[in-house]
């Protein structure tokens, strides 16, 4: 399958990025965003520009692609609600709609997030806006699944984009691993989100729905092959 990967640079797209290039069911990836990834591969290619969601530029090649894993996004701390909707929805749906005009048969990953409200009537203004996503990206006619990860831990050496949260990273790892252990269904791994994006794209591979929980990432995950 050839891939469109939205924020490769952040720790969950660089987590999938890394299980784009190492199976071989995906033959290329072009990668879209505001900075160079630093990363070099055979199957990558790069389309850096200031507006990621403008696609106007590849307008012609869409056609092509099976499959979009959207990675992109942002903290809610801090923000008001109308900032965070223009960075969470209205920058979603803007790289989502023209993808789903050029091929309705296309597969679009949205990593969206534990708690999401899908009633977009709560009182958590993150997950009203996370939940108007989701709603709209699943009224678009491709095939829309979002992936709802809560505690996500970064493996095999992906980094969290802030200097911050690798610091926690590395403070609470060990605690992340235990709550795997003893909590499976509260918590993922960059490793099992990139093996399960890939999955749902698989034409063929049986899945719960159109919304996916941890446990239902782990799953996908475990269960695909890897290829090295």
């Amino acid at each position: 399958m050839n891939v469109i990967l939205f924020g490769g640079t952040g720790m969950i797209g660089r987590g999938v990025l890394r299980e784009c290039l190492r199976d071989d069911a995906v033959t290329g990836v072009l990668a879209v965003g505001r900075t160079p990834l630093g990363v070099s591969h055979p199957k990558l290619r790069e389309s850096v520009q200031p507006d990621p969601t403008d696609l106007s530029a590849l307008a012609a090649e869409l056609p092509g692609y099976d499959a979009c894993f959207f990675c992109l996004g942002v903290s809610s701390v801090g923000m008001k609600e109308e900032a965070y909707r223009r960075v969470t929805h209205d920058l979603t749906l803007a790289a989502a709609r023209p993808l789903a005009a050029a091929n309705p048969r296309l597969t679009f990953v949205y990593v969206s997030g534990e708690g999401t409200d899908s009633t977009e009537q709560g009182r958590s203004m993150w997950a009203r806006v996370k939940g108007k996503t989701e709603n709209d990206l699943l009224e678009l006619p491709f095939q829309a699944y979002m992936f709802r990860p809560g505690i996500v831990q970064p493996v095999r050496g992906v980094p969290s984009k802030t200097r911050l949260y690798r610091t926690l990273y590395a403070v609470t790892g060990p605690l992340i691993t235990l709550l795997r252990l003893i909590a499976p269904n509260l918590v993922t791994t960059t490793e099992d989100l990139g093996r399960a994006m890939i999955a749902v794209a698989t034409p063929g591979t049986e899945h719960p729905g159109r919304i996916l929980r941890p446990q239902d990432i782990n799953r996908l995950g475990a269960a695909t092959t890897r290829h090295n």
